[in-house]
């Protein structure tokens, strides 16, 4: 029997659909982000302004790279393929090279306060769980 064989438990599926859609989401902040308006940005208090306009490329690339291979691995786990994990751990290393620019060099914690943390922790959690995900669905033989 080949591993390509086992079928994954439904848990595995739920879980799969639930992460696409999570790092769909954040396709959608990324694009909501990249395609910002002048007029969207005007609208925002300005000290967020002046957080959006001074995004260095390379803040922006993690973002990209965090959540365009988020999806794209959690499209690979749906498709029962081992590299899902490689394109989870590339999100990874985007999610924490943006995580560092958001809570330690652009100032975001000193406009969003302390409460700016929850969303990029949960991101953090979620992204090494699916890598744990990923880790797990190989070793059981759910995706080859």
């Amino acid at each position: 029997m080949t591993n390509s064989s086992i079928k994954p438990p439904m848990w595995f599926w739920i879980v799969s659909v639930v992460a696409l859609i999570w790092n769909l989401m954040g396709v959608m902040a990324y694009l909501g982000q990249a395609y910002m308006t002048e007029a969207d940005l005007a609208a925002l208090p300005e000290a967020e302004q002046a957080l959006y306009e001074n995004v260095p490329a390379w803040a922006t690339a993690a973002f990209a790279i965090g959540v365009f291979a988020g999806a794209l691995g959690c499209i690979a786990l749906l498709m029962r393929k081992k590299w899902a994990k490689s394109l989870l751990l590339l999100s990874l290393i985007g999610v924490i090279v943006q995580m560092i620019y958001n809570l330690f060099i652009s100032g975001a914690m000193d406009v969003y306060g302390p409460g700016g943390m929850i969303m990029p922790i949960m991101v953090l959690v979620i992204s090494v769980y699916l890598i744990l995900f990923s880790n797990k669905s190989i070793s059981k033989g759910w995706i080859s």
